[in-house]
């Protein structure tokens, strides 16, 4: 399974969407801001969104589709499944990064 998900930091300012094989590892690493980089330097550590797709081509696609649309379409999209933008993580991998 591959996912495309989008996370956000606490003001929901900054957004991040990244593809992946392993879900809760990924955010395991963004949150314990393990790897160097954007979401480490802003901090982006909420799960908002996700999907998932059986093929890496489908998400790959996916991914970038979503990178190329303007911020308001994407705040609609996590709309669309998460209303109130709270963390996913718990929800999906409870306990996991407590």
């Amino acid at each position: 399974m591959y996912y495309v998900y989008i996370l956000t930091n606490k003001t929901n300012k900054v957004m991040y969407i990244g593809v992946t094989n392993d879900l809760k590892r990924r955010l395991y690493e963004h949150k314990k801001e393990l790897l160097d980089g954007f979401t480490k330097k802003y901090h982006v550590h909420n799960l908002v969104y996700y999907e998932c797709y059986n093929d890496i081509n489908d998400a790959i696609f996916r991914e970038k589709k979503l990178k190329g649309l303007l911020r308001v379409r994407k705040n609609e999209l996590v709309e669309t499944m998460n209303p109130e933008w709270i963390d996913l993580s718990d929800k999906l991998f409870p306990g996991v990064f407590e």
